[in-house]
């Protein structure tokens, strides 16, 4: 956008100087006295005329720029979301928590975190235990969450109803959602590069959960997006996204 100059060259001279201008009746040295003035000392209508065309051009430049502010690209504002680099570390190898920035090069797998949410720290007995590997939770509802379990010694995905149930089987949450749940769909797809991901869909009656899982590298991944129903009806759009966005690297 070009920016309107106002030249002081180009300006109208207002200055007023009596010797030049002398003056006639009561009409007094103003600055519509360069412009026009009549002999009872009235504003002339020309004077008003291009007073009224000054103001009209400036406020139509004003509303122009508004306008122009008003669409700003949003793509200048910040990244909603923060890419999580996992690596699945064995609990023996599992060491220090916090950021994962040192970890992108290591990294086994990926997801989207919400900007404002929270890290949990995953101990090492949990990780021997059920496998989780990463957790991050809404602060403003912690049940609100997304987190990642893995098994080691897994070379292919079993059957879809097989892999839901077993996943259920060290989760006790997962086994109460999925046996008051209205509604359980599951589906098989493929990324670009051929590898398999089951996805699974829980609407249940208090909560909703989104389940991916996928076999790489000798071990089954499972990603999990879990939300009270509140929340889902809410914040379903952000939900999708985050449980989307899990893949192996």
């Amino acid at each position: 956008m070009n920016n309107t100059m106002f030249s002081p060259s180009a300006a109208i001279n207002l200055s007023f100087s009596p010797s030049r201008y002398p003056l006639k009746s009561s009409c007094k040295p103003t600055i519509f006295s360069a412009i026009g003035c009549s002999s009872s000392g009235a504003i002339t209508e020309a004077s008003v005329s291009v007073k009224s065309s000054s103001a009209s051009k400036l406020a139509a430049t004003f509303a122009a720029a508004a306008v122009i502010l008003s669409t700003t690209p949003s793509a200048f504002a910040a990244d909603p979301y923060q890419i999580y680099y996992g690596t699945a570390a064995s609990a023996a190898n599992y060491g220090g928590y916090g950021g994962n920035s040192s970890k992108k090069d290591s990294a086994e797998y990926i997801y989207d975190v919400p900007d404002g949410w929270k890290e949990r720290a995953v101990s090492k007995v949990e990780k021997g235990t059920n496998g989780t590997d990463s957790e991050f939770f809404n602060p403003k509802k912690k049940t609100e969450k997304e987190y990642l379990t893995y098994l080691a010694g897994i070379r292919q995905l079993a059957p879809l109803e097989v892999i839901l149930n077993n996943l259920a089987l060290s989760d006790v949450n997962l086994q109460d959602l999925i046996s008051s749940a209205d509604n359980v769909t599951s589906k098989e797809t493929k990324k670009e590069n051929g590898q398999v991901y089951y996805v699974y869909e829980i609407d249940g009656v208090a909560a909703h959960s989104l389940i991916s899982v996928t076999c790489a590298r000798n071990k089954l991944y499972a990603h999990f997006v879990n939300a009270p129903t509140p929340e889902w009806n809410r914040d379903k759009e952000i939900l999708r996204h985050i449980h989307e966005s899990f893949q192996t690297v």
